[in-house]
């Protein structure tokens, strides 16, 4: 689980990224590709910075010539897999309306793949896991997977996560077809995923069952208060004035 403290400074940004993120050099636009590298290391080590990423959208919108689409995929992929934190609205909130870039020399591929990301960020955000799977495995997305999620390593298992997190705040039991269907897996890589999660199944009657924690166990909390007469003393002879 993603704490305040390693949201704010990974402990995988090195001292110069560091200085870049939380100094004055954060808007200087000579350090876009030193931010840009960095975040093509998080897409090939399943790293991830949210604001560094952030960082790189907020010189695109001071710079518009630095501005590379192919690069904003890639950083909104990866804030897909932080759901449900803000990350994805964050950096969507720094995609305002941009000048055309005549320098590009293809097609801006953002305009037609941003409301498929939106929806896609939408069904994580509402845990609706089937139809994500069946959204992210459709024909209409083979582009996204083929020239972008197939290169951000670990993407799938990262979505995967996201659902883990979801379920074990939420059932202490779940039969294992549902939960294939919130994990896109069936039969042996199913078990191996339960398995490796320290889930436990149970066979006579297909069913995983999760380990307690503090958000999926019910418990009456019974608060008691003491307080005496004389504390009262003032406000009942307000009441009486009254």
């Amino acid at each position: 689980m993603t704490t305040a403290s390693s949201w704010i400074t990974p402990s995988t940004r090195t001292e110069l990224i560091e200085g870049l993120v939380s100094g004055v050099d954060r808007y200087n636009p000579s350090n876009i590709s030193i931010l840009e590298d960095y975040l093509y290391h998080q897409i090939r080590t399943e790293e991830y910075d949210c604001l560094a990423n952030l960082a790189i959208l907020k010189l695109y919108q001071f710079n518009p010539h630095l501005y590379n689409p192919d690069v904003v995929i890639n950083i909104l992929l990866k804030a897909l897999t932080a759901c449900p934190l803000p990350d994805f609205n964050l950096c969507i909130s720094l995609l305002d309306e941009r000048p055309i870039n005549a320098t590009l020399d293809e097609p801006d591929p953002l305009p037609s793949i941003l409301p498929i990301l939106k929806g896609l960020h939408d069904l994580l955000y509402r845990c609706r896991f089937p139809s994500f799977w069946e959204i992210y495995r459709s024909e209409q997305l083979e582009a996204l997977r083929d020239n972008y999620t197939v290169e951000c390593v670990g993407f799938e298992d990262a979505i995967r996560s996201v659902v883990v997190r979801a379920v074990e705040v939420t059932f202490t039991r779940i039969s294992i077809n549902r939960l294939g269907t919130y994990l896109d897996l069936t039969g042996k890589a199913l078990e191996v995923y339960i398995q490796k999660l320290g889930w436990s199944i149970d066979s006579s009657c297909s069913v995983v069952n999760i380990p307690p924690n503090p958000d999926n166990q019910i418990e009456a909390t019974v608060v008691q208060e003491s307080i005496k007469l004389p504390q009262l003393t003032k406000v009942i002879s307000n009441a009486v004035k009254v």
